[in-house]
């Protein structure tokens, strides 16, 4: 077994064999939703728009639909007192947006997604290592899916892992997922090039004036060489690749930072806890938020001020603040319509409104560092509002 696995099921309090590797987390979540279908036949899973693309692209990719619910501004997840009605679902995505676990508002979902016979999914990529837990402690979903890929926890770049409960009541599904799993094909060639070559080609790209880098990125893009972490496919409802199982290069990846993992959890968290002081009052649910290792501080500036503009303005002073997730299923789909998205949902007002507002801070700085890009995004948002009135 190795020791991959092994160090996820000590951080989770799980069995190593329960867990199964992937190329990227999204392949993994394929085989999630290819079992799905084969076992129940088309359908619909429940799932968000504030989220990516390639999140919701596994499950179009297997022939189901996604219908969407409204998120909780607190919990930047599915609201479990705002799911919509219709036809049952297949499954219920239960995401932890930027690594935010809201451990009641899981339960509520869980419980919903169980009565209506749905298997229960745990987007954990932006909480490595962290799962929901019910009110034994036990681990709360049926599958949970983790990222070691691009702007997650670790600084691997790629891979992804799944974990199948063992306890999993629908035997033969599980019986299905575990073997799909076990049996994802290795990379090719020029997908192995491109993973051990990724971080030297971004460096070289870089030092490209913005025009030719674009250029000669779409091209490496294109001949397979240069693997981004959005594909032009993964804007269409479509994978860049399929059933792509982790290589050993990978896995030595993740192997070698996995262990860093709760180091790097501790400096986020003592960020985190800055930004609640300084910025709670534009941080719906801050308390909760506290003593979380968030990959990134969400905060939601006040209605009317530019959110771009406050991204902008910060990159101007050197902060790298984020715009996940706006627009809606980020970066944005080539055709909404692909996705079964409409922006212009009536039961979606809490997902358009956090979308219009929503700016993510960076956390893995230390506190000194936290409490000074807090005080420029204070500033800069009240010089935005000033400007507004």
């Amino acid at each position: 077994m190795d020791s991959v696995r092994i160090g996820l099921a000590q951080a989770t309090g799980t069995r190593p064999e329960d867990w199964y590797l992937a190329f990227k987390a999204r392949y993994g979540m394929q085989q999630v939703f290819a079992a799905l279908s084969s076992r129940k036949g088309p359908g619909a899973v429940l799932t968000q728009a504030l989220t990516c693309a390639t999140a919701v692209d596994p499950i179009v990719a297997e022939g189901l639909t996604p219908v969407y619910g409204d998120i909780s501004a607190e919990s930047l997840a599915l609201d479990p007192a705002a799911l919509p009605a219709g036809e049952p679902w297949l499954a219920v995505m239960i995401q932890h947006t930027f690594g935010v676990v809201d451990e009641q508002r899981a339960r509520e979902l869980a419980a919903a997604a169980r009565v209506r016979g749905a298997l229960v999914v745990e987007d954990a990529a932006h909480a490595l290592g962290r799962m929901a837990r019910d009110a034994d402690g036990a681990p709360l979903a049926d599958v949970s899916i983790h990222s070691f890929g691009s702007e997650k926890a670790l600084p691997t770049k790629f891979g992804g892992a799944v974990w199948v409960n063992p306890a999993l009541a629908d035997a033969e599904l599980r019986e299905l997922m575990v073997g799909m799993l076990e049996n994802l094909g290795a990379p090719g060639t020029r997908l192995r090039f491109a993973a051990r070559t990724y971080r030297a080609q971004l460096a070289a790209l870089r030092r490209l004036p913005g025009g030719v880098a674009s250029r000669l990125r779409r091209a490496l893009t294109a001949a397979g060489l240069f693997e981004p972490a959005v594909a032009p496919a993964e804007l269409e409802g479509r994978l860049a690749h399929a059933d792509v199982g982790a290589s050993s290069w990978v896995i030595a990846q993740m192997a070698a930072h996995l262990p860093g993992l709760a180091s790097l959890e501790a400096g986020r968290r003592e960020a985190v806890g800055v930004y609640v002081e300084e910025l709670g009052d534009l941080v719906p649910g801050a308390a909760a938020l506290a003593g979380q290792p968030l990959i990134r501080m969400p905060l939601l500036v006040p209605v009317g001020v530019d959110a771009d503009a406050v991204v902008s303005a910060l990159a101007a002073r050197g902060v790298y603040a984020g715009d996940w997730y706006r627009p809606a299923l980020y970066p944005g789909a080539k055709d909404p319509a692909a996705y079964g998205y409409r922006e212009d949902a009536p039961e979606l007002g809490v997902t358009r409104d956090v979308i219009a507002r929503i700016v993510n801070l960076p956390t893995g700085v230390t506190a000194a560092e936290a409490r000074r890009i807090a005080g420029l995004a204070r500033g800069v948002i009240g010089s935005a509002r000033s400007a507004r009135t």
